[in-house]
């Protein structure tokens, strides 16, 4: 396999771009990365799944030869399902060291760092480095805690899927622990851009109406894949207390152990307020997105005190320009909910502290920066900053 350098033979440089991800906000972020960088002027190979969504976006070339994720798809014991992951991830990394074999690509950026299983798929990658091949990835999580197995084979996961990199990217200033694999990578700091969804399609009023929520109602959007971390349940059990308030949940059902929707419902009803919420199970088309934040107060992104990352749903709602209560721990989601103004911070895994937070909000409804979080949060600076790393000298 060539690389496909008939995007434009005028381009020099040539990116391939790992994304096992083919939906949620991984996802999301490698489409519009990876269409950011070939419009600079990088020829792009996205390594992807059949299922991944382009949007209608397509400066790099898609190829769509990895394993989807089905375990949300496919009933099943814990076992199985992390039996379906283990094999999946293995398939893909030996998926991406062809493609680079086969290719004749030697810049190579990772969608999304990952460690699980990576003392089973990091030597060929390590391998390919030391010939001359420049790794790069994207640590959206950059606090490893969550341990899979024993404490050492974590830390020896964490170090292997660290040793093959020359370059890492986060969105928040941070001294990464690759175990103990001494750091042979630079860290730099990249902005997390603004998601650009389609517009709204209808009037707020008459989505209002279809969803059965009265034009006085404070109306709460928790969108995106259902994930235990997300607090969706303190979520319920906070507009208990908050009687004008209605909550919409729109996305898909994340799978792989998480709870599944049914427990959100089920908990509604166990706390009185199943009425006042709203439920939109399963994939959101690019066409409603709008819609649903454009009729919404306050997007919720309430995450667990775990959670030290960049949001997503943030930056979904930035696009819309739509105020956000969030949660979460120390990390870039607080940094620019308190830096920009963008909405309420309130502290994470509290319902007290939820119900606190909105009532702040509409009593006293905050006045987010816009315009300067747009224009430091662009994916051409986010863009220029990887091709910069990625692409000059050490």
């Amino acid at each position: 396999m060539r690389f496909p350098v008939k995007l434009s033979t005028t381009m020099t440089r040539q990116l391939l771009m790992f994304s096992p991800a083919d939906r949620g906000g991984l996802a999301d972020y490698a489409r519009e990365q990876a269409n950011a960088i070939a419009g600079a002027g990088v020829a792009v190979l996205l390594l992807t799944t059949p299922d991944f969504d382009p949007a209608n976006k397509k400066s790099c070339h898609i190829l769509p030869q990895l394993s989807p994720n089905t375990n949300g798809s496919r009933p099943g014991s814990r076992i199985a399902s992390r039996m379906r992951t283990a094999r999946r991830i293995l398939n893909n990394t030996r998926a991406l060291t062809r493609c680079i074999s086969r290719s004749s690509c030697n810049h190579v950026l990772m969608g999304a760092y990952s460690e699980y299983l990576a003392p089973l798929w990091s030597g060929p990658l390590r391998k390919l480095a030391r010939g001359g091949v420049r790794f790069g990835a994207v640590v959206h999580d950059p606090i490893r805690d969550i341990v899979i197995g024993p404490k050492w084979w974590h830390k020896m996961s964490v170090a292997a899927a660290y040793s093959f990199l020359s370059e890492a990217f986060v969105h928040e200033p941070v001294e990464l622990d690759s175990g103990s694999s001494p750091s042979r990578f630079r860290t730099t700091v990249i902005p997390h851009g603004i998601y650009e969804f389609d517009p709204p399609r209808k009037r707020p009023n008459l989505v209002r109406q279809e969803l059965s929520v009265p034009l006085s109602g404070t109306l709460l959007l928790a969108f995106g894949l259902i994930r235990d971390r997300k607090n969706l349940d303190l979520a319920i059990r906070a507009i208990r207390q908050l009687p004008d308030c209605y909550l919409v949940v729109a996305g898909q059902e994340e799978g792989n152990g998480q709870k599944p929707l049914r427990d959100y419902q089920e908990l509604a009803e166990l706390e009185g307020v199943s009425e006042r919420c709203r439920w939109r199970s399963g994939y959101i088309p690019g066409s409603e997105v709008g819609d649903l934040f454009g009729v919404a107060d306050l997007a919720l992104v309430t995450y667990e005190r775990k959670f030290r990352s960049a949001s997503g749903v943030l930056n979904i709602a930035a696009g819309y320009r739509k105020p956000c209560v969030a949660s979460s721990g120390s990390g870039n989601l607080q940094t620019v909910i308190k830096q920009y103004g963008l909405g309420v911070w309130v502290e994470p895994d509290s319902v007290e502290a939820l119900v606190g937070g909105i009532r702040q909000w509409q009593k006293n409804p905050s006045r987010p920066d816009w315009e300067r979080y747009e224009q430091e949060h662009s994916w051409a600076k986010n863009a220029q900053l990887v091709i910069e790393r990625m692409f000059d000298a050490v």
